[in-house]
């Protein structure tokens, strides 16, 4: 790395974190930094560390910069981190703008395997297997910059369902992180970098973490399994495919909508306790499928189509009208949402109790018209809801990607 480059991130971090500042002076600061560096961005060689046989997993690359974000279509990685932000108050239009310009610089760094400018362990950057970074805007944020009537109408505190048990420790929140990757440290490293730079404009609300089962234990294609068992995402629209487009990115509107997408986050209880008193057939009649293999209770296969009308000998629905399946139905595919989840797994209580679950990421082009509908058939009728509790919610708007030396939300913030 020049010289100029060895200068920059003390200049840079020492603006941006000085304890001494508030947050005009922090955002000046950041502005000084971006101009300072903002030539290295393309130029700066990546940090190597030689990887050797066997670390293919490891230097896997996603690419950053493109018309929409990664992490949303991406084959979802085996490790995730959630975070969530509250802006200070008076953070500005310009001031968000700086912060998603020194954001967007870190991320596309980081996701590429090379060490930010101000990165103290730059080691730890160069095996980014598979990182993604995406950017969610809340509605606060649109406030903040003074911007509300650029914010999708479908981007707003969602209704109350009687099922929820909201916990505003993880609710909300103005701007959003999904950090992922297939290596816990990458995701780390980058949850912690990334942190560094919001620190003058605002404060971790929350963090999720998550994983699902680690890339080379079954193939790409298989549908991943939750901590109730179930196989989770069967009936997702399949990346690459019209219906996938028309499902998840906003095709039509404003420029600073256009293929962008919005995201709806639940952390969701397992009761796992009474879960497990049930027995097989019981919990495959909840669910509507078999749990070996993801058949509907009317098939053999996962993604054999299921016969709701079909009855068993007592003259009652093999796939029970209450089912999760039923309930979440879907056949019209500009009506999907894409379900990108991951199981949630922290310490059990002194009685030994689970504190399971799982983050259910919903993807989709509108939120009114796609997640709404399905979650208030589910909230009413599924007999699924007796073994799950929703307790934290947060919608946010997924603004489009950005070209070399552009930056995350420039159409909305510039």
């Amino acid at each position: 790395m020049n010289s100029r480059s060895e200068a920059s991130p003390l200049s840079r971090r020492g603006l941006l974190t000085g304890g001494a500042l508030g947050v005009g002076g922090a955002v000046a600061g950041a502005a000084v930094g971006i101009a300072a560096t903002s030539a290295d961005t393309r130029s700066a060689a990546p940090v190597t560390a030689g990887p050797t046989a066997g670390t293919d997993i490891g230097t896997a690359i996603e690419p950053f910069h493109g018309p929409r974000q990664a992490g949303v279509a991406t084959d979802p990685q085996a490790h995730a981190a959630f975070v969530g932000f509250t802006l200070r108050r008076g953070v500005d239009r310009a001031a968000l703008g700086r912060m998603m310009r020194l954001l967007t610089d870190d991320a596309a760094r980081l996701t590429q395997g090379r060490a930010p400018l101000a990165d103290t362990e730059p080691d730890l950057a160069v095996l980014p297997a598979r990182l993604t970074v995406t950017f969610g805007f809340g509605p606060g944020l649109y406030a903040a910059a003074g911007r509300d009537e650029r914010r999708p109408p479908s981007v707003a505190e969602l209704p109350a369902f009687g099922i929820d048990r909201l916990d505003p420790a993880w609710s909300g929140g103005d701007l959003l992180l999904q950090i992922c990757a297939d290596d816990p440290l990458a995701v780390s490293h980058a949850q912690r970098m990334l942190i560094k730079d919001t620190r003058p404009f605002g404060s971790v609300r929350w963090v999720q973490r998550g994983f699902r089962r680690s890339r080379g234990v079954q193939a790409a294609a298989h549908t991943q399994r939750n901590v109730l068992g179930q196989l989770d995402g069967t009936a997702n629209p399949r990346s690459g495919t019209t219906a996938f487009d028309q499902a998840v990115w906003v095709n039509d509107g404003p420029d600073w909508l256009r293929d962008g997408s919005t995201l709806v986050l639940r952390r969701i209880r397992a009761e796992l306790e009474t879960w497990d008193k049930l027995g097989r057939a019981d919990k495959e009649l909840a669910v509507g499928r078999r749990l070996d293999t993801g058949a509907p209770l009317t098939g053999r296969h996962e993604h054999d189509e299921p016969d709701f009308a079909a009855l068993n000998e007592a003259g009652l629905p093999v796939i029970p009208d209450f089912s999760h399946l039923t309930r979440a139905r879907v056949s019209d595919d500009r009506l999907k949402i894409l379900r990108r989840p991951y199981n949630y797994d922290g310490a059990p209580d002194a009685a030994g109790r689970a504190d399971s679950g799982l983050i259910f990421a919903a993807y989709q082009a509108d939120i009114n018209r796609q997640f709404l509908p399905i979650q208030r058939r589910l909230a009413e009728q599924d007999l699924l809801n007796e073994w799950i509790t929703p307790i934290g919610s947060a919608v946010f708007a997924v603004p489009p990607g950005c070209a070399p030396g552009g930056w995350i939300g420039e159409r909305l913030l510039g």
